[in-house]
């Protein structure tokens, strides 16, 4: 993690989610911002923490 990129392995572990999830979150295209180059995944450190700020709630009815 020394670069702020994760893998999507590392970035599932990172929000506690599992692979699965956050590739299934990736293609609906309502998971956190992700880079592509060829064909590997990353996510940046910032864009997790910001994605996790945005799903923030303070009442499990308001909760997306």
């Amino acid at each position: 993690m020394s670069n702020g990129y994760l893998t999507p392995n590392q970035a599932a572990e990172y929000l506690g989610l599992s692979t699965s999830t956050l590739a299934k979150m990736r293609h609906r295209g309502d998971g956190p911002r992700f880079f592509k180059v060829g064909n590997r995944v990353r996510y940046s450190v910032t864009d997790l923490d910001a994605f996790m700020e945005t799903a923030a709630a303070t009442s499990t009815s308001v909760a997306g």
